[in-house]
C-alpha cells in the first residue's frame, strides 16, 4: 500500500522547533471554564467532524478554526454547521474561521489558534497528521481509524509517546461505548452469578463472535447518502478489516476485560485473517458518488469494468486465552434502505449474551441472554431477576421476557424510546474527553489498549494480504 512519505517528511520539518512547546502554555491549561476548549477542525472529510458540533457544550468556544482543502467534503461540513446555527430549536452559534489555501497544514501548525485538533477525514495521511499535532503540543480528538497499515501503526506508537512527553491527550472516538445496549451487556457479562466467567472457546468455535454488516449505498427518508469517490479507494479509506473492526475490538476488550491493560506483546495472539472484495459496477458507483466515471486512481482495482473494493474481512485472534472472531461485510445495498446489520455472541460458563439486528428485529438491535446448558433453570431465572433489578436502579425501564420460540433465550427489553441515537453519542464522547483534559484522569488502560487495537487491525491486514 502506497504511503505518503512526503507528508511525513513535511511533518518532521515543521515540528523540529514546535515540539519544544509543552502544555504549560496557558492555552493548554484546562479548568472546565466556559469556552476554554478551542477546536481546530482539520480537513473534515467525514461528517463525524460536524457531529461533534451538533450540540453546544459550554466548555467549547464558539470560535472554531477550520483548516481544509477546497472541495465538496469541506463544503458539506460548512453546510452542516450552518444548519446547526440556523435551526429553530436549540440553535448553535458557531463562528467558523476558515483557511483553505494549499498550505493549510503548515498554517495550522504555525498559527496554533486552538488547543484541540479534530481529525475526521481521509485516512491515508491521518496518522502523520496525528503525529505532527501532538509533537506540536496539541491535543487530538480523532475519528477512527487512526492507522490503516503497519507503517501507520509505527507512527501511532510514536505519537502516543510524544503525547505523553508533551502532556497532551490523544483520544480515539469510540462512540459505541455510549450505546445503551453495549453498556447493559457489559453489566451482564461482568455479573459472575448470572454470566459466570468468559469461556475460552477454540479457533473453530470462538468464545466471542461479532458480525458487522454495512452498505455503500443508503437512503434515509428517500434521500441517498452521497459518498466521496475516494471512499472506494482502500489506499485512502483503508480496507474494511482495519476500519469498522476498530469498534469491534474496542467492544471486546472494553466489555470482557474492563479496566484491564491489554498489551499486544503479551496478551494478543493473531491466529488468522482473511479479506475479499465487494464488486461495484460503474452504475452503482455513480449512484453512490454522483461521479459519471471511475477516477484514474481506482483503475488498478478495476477488472472488466467492475471495481473491486476490499471492504470485507475476518480477524481471528486470542486475547488473554479467549478466542475471538470478528467479521465485517460491505454490500452495495440491502433491505430496509441499506440499514446496517449486526450480530454477536459472548459465551460465558453460565450464560451467553447475544445481540441481533436483522430483519426479524426490524433492523433494530436487540439484546438477549441464553441460559447455559448445565445451569438449573430456576437458579438462572433467579440470577436474571436479580441482575435486571440491579440494572433497574440506573435504568428503570429495563425488563426481560422469555422468547416464544426458545425456552432458554430471554430478551433484555430496552424500549427504543429510551435509547439514544448514534449522533448523540458524539456529545457523550466529547463530554468525557473534555473531562479528561480538565481532570487529567485518563484511565490507565486507555492508551495501551488503543495501541493494541491498532496492532491487531494492521497486523491482521498484513496477514490477509499475504495470502
Amino acid at each position: 500500500m502506497k504511503f505518503s512519505w512526503a507528508l511525513i517528511c513535511t511533518v518532521f520539518l515543521m515540528i523540529s522547533c514546535g515540539s519544544k512547546e509543552k502544555s504549560n502554555n496557558e492555552n493548554m491549561t484546562f479548568t472546565g471554564e466556559e469556552g476554554e476548549v478551542k477546536l481546530i477542525v482539520f480537513a473534515p472529510g467525514h461528517f463525524h467532524a460536524s457531529l461533534l458540533q451538533k450540540e453546544r457544550l459550554p466548555q467549547v468556544n464558539d470560535s472554531v478554526f477550520v483548516y481544509a482543502p477546497d472541495g465538496p467534503e469541506t463544503d458539506q461540513y460548512l453546510k452542516n454547521i450552518d444548519q446547526y446555527n440556523s435551526r429553530k430549536e436549540n440553535p448553535t452559534s458557531w463562528n467558523v474561521n476558515l483557511y483553505q489555501e494549499d498550505d493549510f497544514w503548515d498554517r495550522m501548525l504555525s498559527e496554533k489558534r486552538g488547543n484541540v485538533v479534530v481529525l475526521s477525514g481521509k485516512n491515508q495521511d491521518k496518522t502523520a497528521y496525528i503525529l505532527g499535532s501532538v509533537k506540536n503540543g496539541l491535543n487530538v480528538l480523532c475519528d477512527k481509524p487512526m492507522a490503516i497499515n503497519q507503517s501507520d501503526f509505527i507512527l501511532l506508537e510514536q505519537a502516543y509517546s510524544y503525547a505523553e512527553a508533551n502532556d497532551v491527550i490523544l483520544y480515539d472516538m469510540m462512540t459505541e461505548r455510549y450505546e445503551l445496549l453495549n453498556l447493559i451487556e457489559k453489566e451482564l457479562i461482568n455479573n459472575s452469578n448470572l454470566f459466570g466467567f468468559l469461556d475460552e472457546g477454540t479457533t473453530e468455535d470462538p468464545a466471542i463472535v461479532m458480525n458487522s454488516g454495512h452498505h455503500f449505498y443508503k437512503d434515509v427518508s428517500g434521500v441517498p447518502t452521497i459518498r466521496p469517490a475516494w471512499y472506494y479507494d482502500v489506499e485512502q479509506q483503508g480496507e474494511g478489516i482495519v476500519d469498522v473492526t476498530t469498534h469491534l475490538i474496542d467492544l471486546v476488550h472494553w466489555k470482557c476485560f474492563p479496566d484491564m491493560v491489554i498489551n499486544y506483546q503479551n496478551d494478543i495472539t493473531l491466529t488468522d485473517a482473511e479479506r475479499w472484495p465487494t464488486e461495484i459496477s460503474l452504475e452503482q458507483f455513480s449512484k453512490s458518488t454522483g461521479e459519471i466515471s471511475f477516477p484514474d486512481y481506482l483503475s488498478k482495482y478495476i477488472i472488466e469494468d467492475t471495481l473491486l473494493v476490499y471492504a470485507n474481512g475476518i480477524i481471528r485472534y486470542k486475547v488473554k486465552n479467549a478466542n475471538v472472531e470478528l467479521r465485517v461485510n460491505w454490500d452495495f445495498y440491502g433491505p430496509n434502505h441499506g440499514a446496517d446489520t449486526y450480530s454477536s455472541i459472548v459465551r460465558g460458563t453460565k450464560a451467553s449474551t447475544i445481540m441481533l439486528q436483522g430483519e426479524e428485529q426490524n433492523f433494530t438491535r436487540q439484546l438477549y441472554i441464553r441460559k447455559g446448558d448445565n445451569i438449573n433453570k430456576n437458579e438462572f431465572i433467579g440470577n436474571l431477576q436479580k441482575a435486571v433489578a440491579d440494572l433497574q436502579v440506573k435504568y428503570p425501564f429495563v425488563s426481560y421476557s422469555q422468547t416464544e420460540d426458545d425456552a432458554s433465550l430471554y430478551l433484555i427489553d430496552i424500549p427504543t424510546e429510551n435509547r439514544t441515537g448514534h449522533e448523540s453519542h458524539f456529545k457523550n464522547l466529547a463530554e468525557s474527553y473534555f473531562g479528561f483534559l480538565v481532570n487529567r484522569n485518563l484511565p490507565e488502560w486507555e492508551v495501551p489498549n488503543t495501541i493494541t487495537k491498532y496492532y491487531i487491525t494492521t497486523k491482521a491486514l498484513e496477514i490477509a494480504q499475504s495470502k
